[in-house]
């Protein structure tokens, strides 16, 4: 359970991302702000209160110990590069090289990054090589959890379902995917696109454990991951969330899905996280 201490932690933390995410694509004039968005306080939990970390790398003892994570959605990498910089892999005046040339923080995540586990970005994708890892790490006996992040949007993808299946048949109780349910993709709603319905029920026809929360509450993030690490099978958090959290004329718009803002939208965003 998390303290009043830990709470305002993380709305610090939280708030500290928010900003850092629309100033890296206010400077870039490119990138993807509102899964960003919706994804924010889904890692701000994850990477500060309930991964285990290796912040050294290969060179550390407690490199084979570490979390591995997976950002299935690659596009939302400066909520990623964000998070990794407030716990040191690289400095933070590193975020202001955002889909620069030469830079290592790249559009979607690059090995060349510290921290990353594996390039993503080709939607769909993510869960597979997270069912990887965790078999891997179940062959090794090593008791590392893998977390992956995945978009609503991208649940249209087969090999994703077969990843599903994958995951319940090898019983995989290491694995956890996080799924921003934000409702909204590039072209528009996820049910006007191609409807997911039920998802909870579906995940639990393919052999899921499911915990469905609120994607910002704290307390409710928090509980979930730690809960999943102790279920005896792999476990799907449905995190509903609000695309472009945070920045009123962001919110629950799919226009703000991978466009930069220009100078007096970003005056306003910075200025409404600001308050």
């Amino acid at each position: 359970m998390l303290t009043s201490a830990d709470i305002k932690e993380l709305q610090d933390l939280s708030l500290e991302n928010r900003k850092n995410i629309i100033k890296m694509v206010y400077e870039a004039k490119s990138g993807h702000i509102g899964g960003s968005l919706s994804a924010c306080d889904i890692m701000t939990v994850l990477f500060h209160k309930c991964m285990k970390h290796s912040i050294k790398g290969k060179c550390s003892e407690d490199y084979n110990q570490r979390d591995r994570f997976v950002l299935s959605k690659g596009h939302v990498s400066p909520i990623y590069y964000s998070v990794m910089a407030q716990l040191g892999f690289f400095e933070k005046s590193e975020l202001k090289t955002f889909r620069k040339l030469g830079s290592r923080l790249q559009g979607h995540p690059s090995l060349m990054c510290p921290g990353v586990e594996i390039a993503t970005g080709s939607l769909g994708q993510g869960l597979s090589m997270a069912c990887g890892i965790s078999m891997s790490l179940k062959l090794d006996k090593n008791p590392a959890n893998v977390f992956v992040l995945l978009g609503d949007g991208e649940l249209q993808e087969g090999n994703t379902w077969e990843a599903f299946m994958q995951a319940s048949h090898r019983k995989l109780n290491n694995l956890t995917a996080i799924i921003d349910r934000n409702g909204l993709q590039i072209d528009g709603s996820t049910e006007c696109v191609k409807a997911l319905g039920n998802l909870s029920e579906k995940l639990k026809a393919f052999g899921w454990e499911v915990i469905e929360i609120d994607g910002h509450d704290f307390e409710q993030i928090y509980s979930a991951i730690q809960k999943a690490k102790s279920l005896d099978a792999p476990v799907a958090i449905v995190a509903n969330t609000v695309k472009g959290k945070g920045v009123s004329f962001m919110e629950n718009n799919a226009g703000w899905h991978g466009t930069a803002p220009g100078k007096d939208d970003f005056e306003k965003a910075i200025a409404e996280l600001s308050l």
